[in-house]
């Protein structure tokens, strides 16, 4: 097998075309499958079969990156996942999470503490039928956890064989660039990926998690970047009425969207001039959302969730997308976002002219 290293990331045409997983030499692809849609548990879903069938057309088109978590449809994804993935295992890169409980009568059963850790791990390996974890991501911050028991439990896990890479997720910028600092200086397994929401409508990351990324080694790994489904334009100004901004997964997936806050009228103004875009070049608004988030560097693979073989063949496309400086630039003004204080001070003229006067630096951006 011949291996082609390719110069520039916007190369990357297929889901076999691979891009290293932040500073590390792990090989994922540029689309990772996100399987939360894995069951039907929470109201919504595919069944076992129709999730084998997405699951299926992904890896044969050489997919490899599957992205789930402990508490997906009460462990159904992962059980399923077990399930599909059995004679398939070694060529995968399996990411699953940990935080949330299953069982919220148990104060311990879930947070970022090492008993969670440790016991979700466990549980984790079982019902993806393997004896070890791919990419294990903190799932969400807890605001109680001391980052040294964190990051000591995590590395006891990679030294154990049980976890091979770190990831965290949904947590401050300040929060994982001093967990970084500490592992490095410690010798400890370093964090290789940051997943976060990141979409058109969710560009607020741009601010600080995603430059702290760039700089700290974290390969991003966008979820939801069809914003609920908001930017595939299936939602139109009369669903507003009934947005009911339930905060809950369960229910309808107009719910989520609402409860997540995607459903609203900037969310819908941006929705159409990703369809306009999508129209002039022929594509669907969901492969133009998809795109859009794959320009940026430091993103390494977007998670796609489809809850169909239909929908995952679409979103697939979004590798195939190109966009026009024009049409990138009515994307950007569209979903604009006030970067606040200190971006916008740094970079206005004045301070800029104060701090180098006429002085020119060519800088090489790694």
């Amino acid at each position: 097998m011949n291996a082609t290293l390719l110069a520039k990331p916007d190369a990357v045409t297929a889901l076999d075309t691979y891009r290293l997983l932040g500073r590390s030499g792990l090989r994922v692809s540029p689309l990772a499958l996100g399987t939360m849609t894995f069951g039907t548990d929470w109201g919504w879903g595919s069944d076992l079969e129709d999730s084998r069938r997405i699951f299926d057309a992904y890896v044969d088109r050489g997919g490899n990156f599957i992205d789930t978590a402990n508490q997906y449809t009460g462990g159904t994804s992962e059980r399923f996942i077990g399930t599909i993935a059995a004679q398939k295992r070694d060529r995968l890169v399996m990411a699953t999470k940990y935080s949330l409980p299953l069982d919220y009568s148990d104060p311990n059963a879930g947070g970022n503490h090492r008993k969670s850790m440790l016991r979700s791990v466990e549980s984790s390996l079982e019902r993806l039928q393997t004896d070890y974890i791919d990419l294990l991501y903190l799932h969400i911050w807890d605001f109680t956890t001391p980052v040294e028991e964190i990051l000591r439990a995590m590395d006891d896990l990679v030294r154990a064989g049980k976890v091979l890479y770190l990831g965290i997720s949904d947590t401050p910028a300040w929060q994982v660039a001093r967990m970084q600092t500490i592992a490095e200086l410690r010798g400890w397994a370093p964090l290789v990926a940051l997943q976060v929401e990141y979409n058109l409508i969710e560009r607020t990351v741009e601010r600080d998690l995603i430059p702290m990324a760039r700089e700290m080694g974290l390969g991003v790994i966008p979820w939801s970047p069809l914003a609920s489904g908001v930017l595939s334009g299936k939602y139109s100004r009369a669903d507003l009425d009934s947005g009911s901004g339930v905060a809950s997964a369960q229910g309808t997936r107009k719910n989520v969207a609402a409860a997540q806050g995607a459903l609203n009228e900037r969310g819908l103004a941006i929705a159409d001039v990703v369809k306009a875009v999508a129209k002039e070049l022929g594509k669907t608004p969901a492969q133009v959302a998809l795109a859009w988030t794959l320009l940026d560097p430091t993103v390494t693979a977007p998670i796609v969730g489809a809850r169909t073989l239909a929908q995952l063949e679409d979103n697939l496309g979004a590798l195939e997308v190109r966009f026009s400086e024009d049409q990138r630039r009515q994307l950007d003004e569209a979903s604009a976002i006030e970067l606040g204080f200190p971006h916008a001070m740094l970079a206005r003229p004045l301070t800029r002219a104060v701090m180098f006067g006429d002085l020119k630096i060519a800088r090489r951006d790694s």
